[in-house]
């Protein structure tokens, strides 16, 4: 289940240039629409809002505390200064606890793959995240793949692996590969092929695509 926490919010009046000023009082700029609600800007306490929104998985709920009602969101967007490394404006939807949505589930490794240890294979992440759809309260904050059964090169794990419960759907095409551990890249190899006197040497670089001089014609 993925986590839910809580912040307050206060309605915000102040747009356009003046939000640099908001943001110097110690405010975090946000809006807040989706199910029932118009779109509101809001503001809430900068510090307060970094350290739980940090790292936040896009399925966790959070509830946002505004004129004495609390709104179940999600985070759809963070806009953030990456030199001061800091948030500057957070977009959060409003959604209802008894209605399926579809939204994006990280997907994060675990384990160590014997296809490392044995035959010093590479461990290729190709999906992050997958699509999954669920009420509210039943996302899950990720999902975890076990890469220990990664046994040889070659050996790969689906999203049709992912181990989800019953109140989940995935949408992502379950023949997609979630993770796969490949062969080394191998280097490209010169080798002079011996020609009779007087001819010019053949040189051919191995680990090229057999079609290349085709595409030269």
């Amino acid at each position: 289940m993925a986590k839910e926490i809580k912040l307050d919010a206060v309605r915000r009046n102040v747009t356009g240039k003046q939000v640099k000023k908001l943001r110097l009082t110690g405010k975090l700029p946000a809006v807040i629409y989706g199910h029932g609600v118009d779109p509101v800007s809001i503001a809430l306490d900068a510090h307060d809002a970094s350290l739980k929104l940090m790292g936040l998985s896009a399925s966790a709920i959070v509830t946002i505390a505004l004129e004495g009602k609390e709104h179940a969101t999600l985070v759809r967007e963070k806009q953030r200064d990456y030199v001061k490394n800091r948030l500057l404006h957070v977009d959060f939807q409003v959604v209802s606890l008894t209605e399926k949505i579809s939204t994006q589930v990280r997907v994060d490794l675990s384990g160590e793959s014997p296809a490392v240890r044995e035959f010093n294979a590479v461990i290729v992440q190709n999906l992050n995240q997958v699509s999954v759809e669920a009420l509210p309260g039943d996302l899950p904050e990720r999902l975890i793949v076990d890469i220990s059964k990664l046994t040889e090169v070659g050996s790969a794990f689906y999203v049709r692996d992912l181990e989800i419960s019953d109140q989940v759907t995935l949408l992502t095409d379950p023949d997609e590969v979630v993770v796969v551990a490949t062969g080394q890249a191998a280097e490209e190899v010169e080798e002079v092929v011996e020609v009779e006197e007087g001819a010019e040497p053949e040189v051919i670089e191995r680990g090229k695509k057999e079609d290349e001089e085709e595409d030269e014609e």
